[in-house]
Order: structure tokens, then C-alpha cells, then sequence
């Protein structure tokens, strides 16, 4: 079921980019302005009915992502990340830290050990 809800919710976003995309700009809110050249979506009919179905794929939109949090919420009711975290019996407490790196691990290498880390400028 979540599935299903989920394909659909997709398909709605695509739908709803689609069709915001195809409006027509009304401002000139980037100076583009919307022009007067002729092409297949001019008319004041047009931009109404891109205008119902971009109402109608937001509220689609809206339903579905809901339905999406309602499922989500009902698959995890009861349980919480807190209760996934197994605390060790008493007698099996182990030493979660990490050790601790020795003092001459942090020091560079003494000249006879290995190559220098630096190349030599001869």
C-alpha cells in the first residue's frame, strides 16, 4: 500500500513541475516578462485551465503526503530508537572505549627507520 502511495506521490511531483513549467510568467519577477510572441499556450483559457490542474496536482500532492506520514507513522508506532539500543547485562560489561595510541606513535621517525616524509631539495 505504501508503495502504491508513494508511485502515485512521485508521478504528482513530476506532474506538478510539469505544469508549473508550461504557465505562463505573469510578472516579470527575473525581467523576463512573459513577451507577446505567439505560441500554443496564449490565451487567458489556457493559463485558467493550466491554473485549475496546478490546484488540482497541489492538492493531490498534499493528500498523498499526508497518507505517506499517516503509514509511516503507524509502521513505527510503538517503537523507538531508543528501545532498539540493547543495554549489556551486568556481568557482561565490556570496555566500549578506544585504547589509546602510545607516546612514541605520535613522535616522526627516527632517521634510521624509514624514508624521510619530506623529499630531500638536492
Amino acid at each position: 500500500m505504501e508503495n502504491v502511495v508513494l508511485i502515485i506521490h512521485l508521478l504528482l511531483a513530476l506532474g506538478l513541475i510539469a505544469v508549473v513549467l508550461l504557465q505562463r510568467s505573469e510578472g516579470g519577477g527575473l525581467g523576463m516578462g512573459g513577451g507577446g510572441g505567439g505560441g500554443a499556450m496564449t490565451g487567458r483559457s489556457a493559463a485558467t485551465a493550466l491554473s485549475k490542474l496546478t490546484w488540482i496536482l497541489a492538492v493531490a500532492f498534499i493528500i498523498t503526503s499526508i497518507t505517506l506520514t499517516v503509514l509511516a507513522a503507524q509502521k513505527s508506532a510503538g517503537s523507538s530508537v531508543a528501545d532498539r539500543i540493547t543495554a549489556p547485562e551486568s556481568g557482561e560489561t565490556e570496555d566500549l572505549t578506544p585504547a589509546a595510541p602510545l607516546g612514541s606513535d605520535l613522535l616522526p621517525p627516527a632517521e634510521g627507520d624509514n624514508a624521510p616524509l619530506v623529499p630531500s631539495a638536492d
